[in-house]
């Protein structure tokens, strides 16, 4: 009986010291595990400037390019897709991001604008030099890393010049001693080395008055679909052989205010697809395709907007060179022929309807189908075109001082003296108000 108790004895001592054992054991694990956590949250409380430094700054590049894109407060995104601003809204972003002013002042000197303003790089070298050197970047090993790549923008497209048009002016020869000769002397003095007249024969007179550029498209004479189709395919033609970024067709009854026309083609990219004009309807035009084989099946019918060709229309390179292969070569009379419908029209069923490139309006143009007396005086400069008619034994024209009504009835003169005062065909009595 002693010797079984003391055996009980002895197994329950050895139990009662593995259990100590395993409480001690315990112990300092949860000791180790409060050493640990609060090690960590010491050290995200800034112990390691360079790591945290780096970490921000890679969230200021993710920010700043989402400013970049979306054109968030503080960085203008421009209608050519470039980035502006001042060094006001530039600095914005690292304040409210918390990162380090020393590496807002990096990320915005290593951006590749192409005309950096002066203030912004003043600015920028002023962050940098206040606190000295660039802070030194490094991974959670403590390995130095490269400094991140540039955030740069789309880049905005180049200005458009006077040089980068080359205006059509479609004619004939029974409108070359009326109104190609009042186009001369005015609008196309602003605009001699761009204009080409596309007419359908040779004229000598007004072949030197313009420096050779009277095209002689050798097409019909007349006001019908056929010619009219056959002169734009001319234009058309003319204008892929040259290098020119933009081209503006309007008729020999349009006055053109040159330099609004070159300030409005400024605010689109001639590398990209741009039709620009207005219609002179208030709905989409609905015509029927017969492309079927059997005269039974229903025909197609197709929608789209086209630019009237009296009010003129601008296309871009980038567009043109898309149209080439159907509409060159005479294919812009044989699709003229298709549809049985006149230029503008054609026009307007290429770039719509076939290659799906929509028409931007531009309310600047105006044409003989609108009336002109709604035009008022103190907003001629902002138009790009103007034009006139003789409707029900009245004239369609604007309403502008200057010329007498038997000197000037479609005020085409007056228009141009009241814009451009200084030519030598204004008298000295009219005055622009």
């Amino acid at each position: 009986m002693r010797c079984l108790r003391k055996k009980m004895s002895l197994v329950y001592t050895a139990s009662y010291r593995y259990k100590r054992a395993l409480q001690t054991m315990a112990a300092g694990l949860f000791l180790i595990y409060i050493t640990l956590v609060l090690y960590q949250t010491v050290g995200s409380d800034g112990t390691d400037p360079d790591r945290v430094g780096a970490a921000n700054l890679q969230d200021l590049q993710t920010l700043d390019a989402m400013m970049l894109d979306s054109g968030a407060d503080g960085v203008a995104v421009g209608a050519g897709g470039g980035v502006g601003g001042n060094t006001g809204g530039a600095a914005a972003a690292p304040a409210s991001a918390g990162v380090d002013l020393v590496d807002a002042a990096a990320v915005i000197s290593k951006r590749d604008y192409s005309e950096p303003s002066e203030a912004r790089l003043v600015d920028a070298n002023k962050l940098v030099t206040e606190r000295g050197v660039e802070p030194s970047r490094r991974t959670l090993d403590g390995k130095r890393i490269p400094a991140p790549p540039a955030v740069t923008g789309t880049p905005k497209p180049p200005t458009t010049e006077l040089d980068d048009l080359l205006i059509s002016v479609k004619t004939t020869k029974s409108y070359h001693d009326t109104r190609l000769e009042m186009i001369i002397k005015t609008w196309y003095q602003l605009a001699k080395e761009q204009t080409w007249f596309f007419t359908d024969t040779d004229d000598p007179h007004y072949q030197k008055l313009t420096n050779n550029h009277m095209v002689n498209t050798n097409c019909s004479q007349g006001h019908f679909r056929k010619a009219l189709c056959c002169k734009m395919g001319k234009e058309f033609e003319f204008f892929l052989d040259s290098a020119k970024k933009w081209w503006c067709h309007f008729d020999d009854d349009n006055y053109v205010n040159v330099p609004r026309l070159v300030r409005m083609l400024d605010d689109y990219s001639p590398t990209q697809d741009w039709y620009l004009g207005k219609p002179s309807i208030s709905s989409p035009l609905e015509i029927f395709l017969d492309n079927t084989k059997t005269s039974t099946e229903v025909n197609k019918k197709v929608t789209f907007w086209f630019a009237t060709g009296g009010a003129g229309f601008c296309v871009s390179r980038a567009l043109a060179l898309k149209m080439m292969p159907i509409a060159a070569s005479g294919k812009f009379v044989a699709i003229g022929d298709k549809i049985r419908f006149p230029d503008d029209v054609t026009m307007g069923f290429l770039v719509e309807h076939i290659l799906k490139v929509p028409l931007t309006v531009i309310d600047a143009f105006h044409s003989h189908l609108e009336p002109m007396e709604f035009i008022r005086p103190e907003t001629f400069h902002d138009q790009v075109s103007f034009s006139y008619a003789r409707m029900r034994n009245e004239w369609n024209v604007v309403k502008v001082d200057g010329f007498d009504l038997k000197t000037d009835p479609k005020r085409i003169y007056s228009l141009h003296c009241y814009l451009y005062p200084f030519f030598s065909i204004c008298p000295k009595s009219i005055r622009r108000r």
